[in-house]
């Protein structure tokens, strides 16, 4: 697993990535180090505009725009008429599930790992619509349950709303299962892959999905501000749109109008093009890569780290289950979360705090209110891991 990417590929990678040689980022869960290509693309886009003009620029540029909606195809398997590129997973998530038609009494069907704003969402709609919904608890092991799963659904479930990688824990979710049972009932199926694209491979046939969100600053390496939503062709006209322009129809007349065809009737026409190619290009560099690659080395660092942190006297880690991801969490003893965060800031080493409300249905049941979360990517190397549990091991 250790040399999927050879030693060579990552130097290499890390020499196109300018912010490895100032800092050691473990922060990728939160805001990956973008390639210097991405960023690139983004300022001389933007220098382009202010030169040419924003309409004329976009025009010369338009066959690489139209193109991120290709890549991104690519990258999850998809038809490119199933992607609205959007500002980020957040926005994508609510414009999917606010498009569904809920009835008082409509069940949705969730998990412990589920994100704050969907859950908030969740509890919107049943302020609003008069739902309920069901959440299936991971068990003592850490993994989601199945069969529990399978026996809540109902006549009455809608539904089926879950995240495959939380923000604040490094277990995953069997998404693939999940959307077999989803398929079964013929029930919709929202997936969160906020933490997953460019983390995992993803495969929207395989998952069985109906709509996919994604935001484009964590694990693809793409700028802030940038996202996608997958929207399965066949639902399209099942969705409710919520706000329109003359990009998001096909036609209109004084009478009436028509969305579009593609799932860009999701989108408004003004967003940033600059941003829209940045995506574009992080996209594109994953997949040279190949996802499947960097997975097995994301999976490698992080196994790494975690039997580290395990041998550090005072430190508590805390993912668990059969499947884990790039995210690893850990408390301190002694010392608050921020605390941590702040004292490694001042070694050029970059976690995050992971609160409790980020994950708050986990968290609760795990009595948690904040961890350190460490979030690793292909680009770190050991020499990384090494120097994090070393400051660590000074800390405790």
């Amino acid at each position: 697993m250790k040399n999927i990417l050879s030693e060579q590929e990552i130097q290499q990678l890390r020499a196109e990535t300018r912010g490895t040689a100032k800092t050691i980022h473990f922060n990728n869960a939160g805001s990956s180090l973008p390639p210097d290509v991405v960023v690139d693309t983004v300022i001389d886009y933007l220098y382009e505009e202010a030169q040419s003009g924003g309409y004329e620029t976009e025009y010369t540029y338009r066959e690489e725009l139209e193109n991120t909606y290709s890549l991104i195809a690519r990258l999850i398997n998809a038809r490119k008429d199933e992607i609205a590129v959007l500002e980020n997973a957040s926005i994508g998530w609510w414009l999917a599930f606010n498009g569904i038609d809920f009835k008082p009494g409509d069940e949705i069907i969730t998990c412990e790992m589920e994100y704050v704003t969907n859950l908030i969402g969740l509890l919107h709609a049943k302020k609003t619509y008069g739902i309920e919904f069901k959440v299936i608890p991971n068990d003592e092991q850490g993994n989601f349950q199945l069969e529990a799963f399978e026996e809540a659904i109902g006549p009455k479930t809608k539904l089926i709303a879950v995240t495959h990688i939380p923000s604040t824990a490094g277990g995953m979710i069997p998404v693939v299962e999940i959307g077999q049972i989803a398929r079964k009932h013929n029930i919709l199926y929202l997936l969160d892959a906020c933490q997953s694209a460019g983390h995992v491979p993803l495969d929207v046939q395989e998952i069985g999905c109906d709509m996919l969100a994604v935001t484009g600053r964590k694990y693809l390496r793409a700028p802030r501000g940038t996202g996608f939503l997958y929207v399965r062709k066949e639902i399209q006209d099942k969705l409710k749109l919520f706000f329109m322009d003359g990009f998001t129809t096909q036609w209109v007349t004084e009478t009436d109008f028509k969305p579009r065809d593609d799932a860009r009737r999701f989108e408004v026409y003004e967003k940033s093009r600059a941003l829209t190619l940045g995506l574009g290009k992080a996209v594109e560099y994953a997949l040279n890569i190949g996802v499947d690659r960097t997975w097995q080395r994301i999976q490698y660092l992080a196994g790494l780290l975690r039997g580290k942190l395990k041998d550090v006297k005072g430190i508590t880690a805390h993912d668990f289950g059969n499947e884990l991801c790039g995210i690893v969490t850990f408390s301190v003893d002694g010392i608050d979360a921020a605390t941590v965060k702040n004292k490694l800031a001042e070694k050029s080493i970059n976690v995050s705090v992971g609160k409790a409300v980020s994950t708050l249905i986990y968290m609760n049941k795990n009595q948690l209110s904040n961890i350190v979360r460490a979030s690793v990517h292909y680009y770190n190397t050991e020499e990384e891991v090494e120097i994090l549990c070393g400051v660590l091991e000074e800390m405790v």
